[in-house]
């Protein structure tokens, strides 16, 4: 197989594992085409009003300040004197859109909707919004349009404020909810001159959003123990109180109007969100008015926490609720009416499980079908006929817990039909999946290594082999057509056969191989097989556990004298060992974003000056003749560039403190450098030292605009462990005696790659490749999570913007995550380079560990627990498969980097005669 052939090949094997994860673990759950039912008895409300206070923490707002006071007196009122109140547990990812879709729609955001955009529907699904004759919606962008546009027909209306005043440098957030307030109010007041208006706002089932942004941008910007949050949270309890009262008295005080204030989800108190911390999951609910309960007064109430006491609220009745279920507690309504309406809960869960069923039944052979036992045909009319007597009978209580018991049986069931193909797929990938891995290693023994003979097959045992497989390819097909499944089940179903099929081929290799191995030591290859294991199992580790990292670093250190190096090179030994101690303290640090630190931010600025000025005397001393005065300004340009960082974050994050904003001539100065850093490592000089040294420089000015603690010292420790790693592979050549030694000193990148003679491939490359897969995992989660990505804190990206923009944000944050990749892949080219190996063989290897890696986290992806717990587990996949194809671009880019050399055009000097 030609190398174009091969590297398709493997782009499409990982494009099709990537995407099954999606069909097998994401498919939407959501079912559509069942009738809507209806609850006979009628409502107490003709109208809701909900305030969301997004960001909005729920000890923020029940706990008292410094003086014994309530942080909202109004709201505090409402639920000591006439209202229900409790806590609302929101689930991970702690985001607006997920938040929004449990509180209006009813239903945990589709899983499917992990690999979809920010703003939009990503399925369509029904909410209240377009269950009500009308909705009128007031706020941010990028909330209210999203179920603007689910919704069926023209009866969603939406008033937001532009999207550049969601800015987090801003004087005060708390502006963005006086906006609502003050068109909530010029809008009622307009209505009275609006005869149609005034007669819509006068129909039933009429819906009022009031989506308020201030304090979760209050949070994100001066972190939720500030005094803008609790002014902002004061300014909403006003507003709050403003509103209700207006609302009562245009209605006459009729009583048919229902309040509900709650929130999206919390914050940290650090001022970010998207990960389970109790802070970010735990948010205030509090309602009152038609048909709501009035405060229940107990003696003692059982709940693990201790924020009733904190809070000063024991004696009030706490009702939690989790997003999305039907809470019977908070309602003010005869015991007939509470089971009339669960029962209709109950009967539209299970017209979805009808659904569900049959769509499954259509779709699989009558005899392979197994159905749901608990809720078979006959016992869902048992259900029904007994929850319908109770009622009759004025059993209500017994009426409630039946329909209770027929919700979850039927939630159960759902479940059980949408992951029903599930581990048919999971084999048919898995199979996959080694077969490929079986391939790669064929491939690398065969080409690589001495330790098989080239042997053609014949002809007659290939055309054998391929009408055998060819025949199992139809068979396959004929089985998934008749049972009309969806093409991509071709896809993973067929994938195997090809990939098996090149394997089988080179049967003589696994022949020549097994002859090889057994006349090997017994213990010597059980001994490399289980540090091969343990290796790799250190590598999975590390993404549930950073502190693993820190382990595997420690036996870094002490390599060079477990294998006798440092005997030839006592102080390239040391230096390498010192730098992994170093770097290990990293994943022992807490995860970005925590505590900024912008002093330690300028410190490390001033350090690498102090290292770019050694550099400088060193080049100057130097007796180069290749030196010239063109590389020294380029080097110059890349210390300015550092000073320049050093004085931005400074400057910026003193500017916004005291709330005068983003200055300007510092955004430009972050975009010039960011532009530059890609372009002055092109000019310099393409010998060894210089290049990375340059490289670092560059990516180091942008990565300090973009750090606010710690992790700014991260690349520089690295890149020195990195440098290291180079002087000792040099070592491990010469004591393996496998090459004589290059000087590293006049090494130069654009010359490496005319290597003509490339040595064959032994067993120590197998440790160089693991040790470059280690620092890309070390490079990832040196400083932070998944979590911590997730949940990321803006404030890392205020020297480049401050108003909300998630796409432009998230691709900054990108970038600051690939740069430590950038320095790590520049280092294993220049590994590569002077060990005499071609990077294709070094690149198998890689992709051998991250594939057996990938099959690991295949089998630990998750759809069911927190948010939190499917995200990291998609992501753990999602980042092993894209490692491959995003480490064949890192090394594209880092041969970019390291071989080529832009000329600036010179002026021409002339010479007077």
């Amino acid at each position: 197989m030609g190398i174009p052939v091969f590297i398709l090949a493997g782009l499409l094997v990982h494009c099709v594992f990537l995407v099954s994860i999606f069909d097998i673990y994401f498919s939407s759950p959501l079912v559509h085409g069942m009738s809507p039912q209806q609850t006979p008895l009628p409502p107490p409300a003709k109208r809701v009003v909900l305030f969301v206070a997004d960001g909005l923490r729920a000890d923020s707002l029940y706990e008292l300040n410094s003086n014994n006071r309530p942080q909202a007196p109004y709201l505090r009122g409402i639920l000591e004197n006439n209202g229900s109140w409790g806590i609302s547990h929101t689930r991970v990812p702690t985001e607006s859109r997920p938040g929004h879709v449990a509180l209006i729609a009813g239903f945990y955001e589709d899983v499917s909707a992990v690999a979809k955009g920010w703003k939009e529907n990503p399925v369509e699904f029904d909410s209240v919004f377009n269950e009500s004759k009308y909705t009128w919606s007031w706020g941010s962008p990028d909330i209210l349009p999203m179920f603007a546009k689910g919704a069926t027909g023209d009866h969603v209306y939406t008033f937001c404020y532009t999207a550049e005043s969601e800015d987090f440098g801003a004087q005060d957030a708390a502006e963005l909810d006086m906006w609502v307030f003050d068109h909530v109010k010029s809008f009622f007041n307009s209505s009275r001159s609006n005869q149609t208006l005034f007669s819509a706002l006068n129909e039933e089932k009429v819906v009022l959003f009031l989506h308020l942004l201030g304090i979760d941008t209050n949070g994100h910007a001066h972190r939720p123990n500030s005094r803008e949050y609790k002014e902002n949270i004061k300014k909403v309890d006003e507003g709050v109180k403003e509103i209700v009262s207006m609302i009562d008295n245009f209605y006459g005080n009729d009583g048919k109007t229902a309040f509900i204030l709650t929130s999206d989800h919390g914050m940290t108190d650090w001022g970010s969100h998207g990960a389970g911390h109790p802070s970010e999951t735990l948010t205030p609910l509090i309602v009152w008015g038609a048909g709501v309960n009035y405060p229940q007064k107990v003696t003692s109430q059982l709940f693990e926490d201790n924020f009733l006491k904190e809070w000063k609220l024991e004696n009030l009745k706490r009702l939690d609720v989790n997003q999305g279920t039907l809470p019977l507690e908070y309602l003010n309504n005869t015991a007939h009416f509470k089971a009339e309406s669960i029962f209709t809960n109950a009967v539209q869960i299970l017209e979805q499980f009808k659904v569900k069923m049959s769509q499954k039944k259509e779709t699989t052979l009558s005899f392979l079908f197994t159905p749901f036992k608990p809720l078979s045909d006959s016992e869902q009319i048992n259900f029904l006929k007994k929850t319908r007597l109770y009622i009759q009978q004025q059993k209500y209580d017994e009426a409630v817990s039946l329909c209770k018991t027929l919700i979850n049986l039927a939630l159960e069931g759902l479940s059980y039909y949408h992951t029903y193909d599930r581990l048919f797929l999971g084999l048919s990938i898995a199979v996959g999946f080694v077969g490929w891995t079986t391939y790669v290693i064929l491939v690398i023994i065969k080409t690589h290594t001495n330790l098989t003979k080239t042997v053609q097959i014949n002809n007659k045992e290939s055309t054998v082999l391929f009408y055998g497989f060819a025949f199992v390819g139809m068979i396959i097909a004929f089985f998934l057509l008749i049972q009309t499944c969806p093409w991509t089940y071709y896809v993973y179903c067929l994938l195997p056969v090809p990939v098996w099929y090149a394997v089988v081929r080179e049967l003589r290799v696994i022949q020549d191989l097994a002859t090889n191995l057994l006349s090997l030591h017994m213990g010597q290859s059980i001994g490399f097989f289980l540090v091969c294991t343990l290796g790799t199992e250190i590598l999975v580790f590390s993404f549930f556990y950073r502190s693993t990292l820190t382990v595997g670093l420690l036996v870094f250190a002490a390599w060079p004298v477990i294998t006798q190096l440092w005997v030839q090179a006592k102080t390239t030994a040391l230096i390498w060992t010192l730098l992994c101690v170093l770097l290990a303290i990293f994943p022992l640090m807490p995860v970005v974003g925590r505590e900024p630190n912008i002093p330690l931010v300028i410190a490390t600025g001033l350090l690498t000056l102090l290292f770019s000025c050694f550099s400088l005397a060193s080049l100057c001393k130097s007796k180069n003749k290749y030196r010239n005065n063109e590389d020294l300004k380029v080097h110059f340009y890349q210390m300015l560039s550092i000073a320049l960082s050093t004085y931005v974050v400074s400057t910026t994050h003193d500017s916004l403190k005291n709330k005068q904003g983003l200055p300007v001539l510092n955004q430009i100065i972050s975009w010039m450098t960011l532009v530059s850093s890609s372009v002055l490592p092109l000019l310099s000089p393409t010998f060894l030292f210089q290049r990375l040294f340059s490289i670092l420089l560059s990516l180091m000015s942008t990565y300090l605009l973009l750090s606010t603690g710690y992790e700014a010292l991260f690349p520089l420790v690295l890149s020195g462990l990195m440098f290291a790693w180079i002087n000792m592979e040099q070592e491990a050549l010469q004591h393996y005696g496998l090459s004589h030694k290059p000087k590293l000193a006049v090494f130069n990148f654009a010359y490496a790659t005319d290597i003509t003679q490339f040595r064959q491939l032994h067993l120590d490359d197998v440790r160089r490749s693991f040790f470059f897969v280690f620092f890309i995992v070390t490079a990832f989660f040196g400083t932070g999570n998944i979590a911590s990505v997730n949940s990321f804190d803006p404030a890392s990206v205020y020297c480049f913007l401050t108003v909300f923009s998630p796409f432009m944000m998230g691709g900054l944050l990108v970038l600051k995550v690939v740069i430590p990749f950038v320095l790590v892949s520049c280092a294993f080219e220049a590994v590569q380079g002077t060990t005499q190996l071609s990077s294709k063989s070094l690149f198998l290897i890689v992709l051998v560990i991250s594939d057996i890696m990938a099959l690991h986290f295949f089998f630990l992806v998750k759809d069911y627990g927190s948010w939190l717990d499917i995200g990291t587990s998609i992501s753990h996949y999602v980042l092993v498969m894209s490692l491959t194809i995003f480490m064949m671009l890192m090394n594209g880019l880092a041969q970019l980097l390291t071989t080529k050399r832009l000329e600036l055009p010179r002026r021409t000097k002339h010479h007077s005669t």
